[in-house]
């Protein structure tokens, strides 16, 4: 599994560790990553996802994992999240044809 949060793409960065001294040494700078079951309304179904906690505020914040898709444009969004977001849109779009 890579480090990488699957709403947000937020992956590992690299830097140095600065001693009193100067010296530099490599060093990851890894997400807070959390692994977290959301729940899909339109979906009907429970969905998990490996999410920085950056971005799971920001779900909670928008009113759950619809509406924060729905909300957010397709260049923010990771692969993961793009691949849901299209299958909420799916069932949205077949309930507006039926009524």
């Amino acid at each position: 599994m890579s480090r990488v949060c699957e709403i947000s793409g937020k992956n590992v960065m690299s830097g140095n560790n600065v001693s009193h001294a100067k010296n530099k040494t490599k060093r990851k700078f890894l997400p807070n990553l959390q692994n977290v079951k959301f729940f899909s309304k339109t979906l009907e179904k429970s969905i998990n996802m490996k999410v920085s906690v950056h971005a799971l505020k920001s779900v909670e914040k928008n009113g759950g994992l619809d509406d924060y898709l729905k909300k957010t444009s397709n260049r923010v969004l990771a692969p993961e999240a793009l691949a849901v977001k299209k299958s909420i849109l799916k069932v949205l779009n077949k309930e507006v044809n039926n009524n």
